[in-house]
């Protein structure tokens, strides 16, 4: 059975784009790799036939699996998230109360997380400690490295 994962709406389309991308470029591109390998002679001894072959092979695993997450996706409506409190698609702006930081994070559905551009997975251990918790409150989350504690500063959406 298939875990059900939860996308925003751009989220969903860029796994469309890619299942597009794979079906019209990569398969194409991959097939003729392959009848370029068969030309060249004897199929038994033909290294190159038979890497093209395990490319299509894994090609295939690929488009089969993003087949399945568009399949098991749930498109989440940003609009109807409660603003009050630290939710998925919750921007967050905490103040580390052991070092004065302050940082901005977007909670975001697991296999959107770009942690680089501030975007946060659900499931990572920060975020987990915050959801469920208002604006004002002062939260100790648990990370691998100890408890930090946070205050919560501000939450929006987008």
């Amino acid at each position: 059975m298939s875990k059900i994962k939860y996308y925003s709406k751009e989220g969903l389309q860029r796994l469309h784009n890619e299942l597009h991308e794979l079906i019209t470029v990569a398969r194409p591109a991959a097939s003729a790799a392959i009848a370029e390998a068969r030309d060249k002679g004897d199929l038994s001894e033909n290294a190159e036939y038979d890497a093209a072959k395990e490319a299509q092979g894994l090609l295939e695993m690929k488009i089969a699996n993003v087949q399945n997450d568009i399949a098991n996706a749930r498109l989440i409506d940003e609009s109807k998230l409660d603003a009050s409190k630290v939710l998925v698609f919750s921007t967050v702006k905490l103040k580390n109360l052991k070092t004065n930081a302050v940082v901005t994070y977007t909670l975001v559905p697991e296999n959107e997380s770009d942690f680089k551009s501030g975007k946060l997975s659900a499931e990572s251990p920060i975020a987990r400690g915050l959801l469920g918790h208002k604006q004002g409150e002062k939260v100790d989350v648990q990370v691998p490295a100890g408890i930090i504690p946070f205050e919560i500063l501000e939450i929006s959406r987008n």
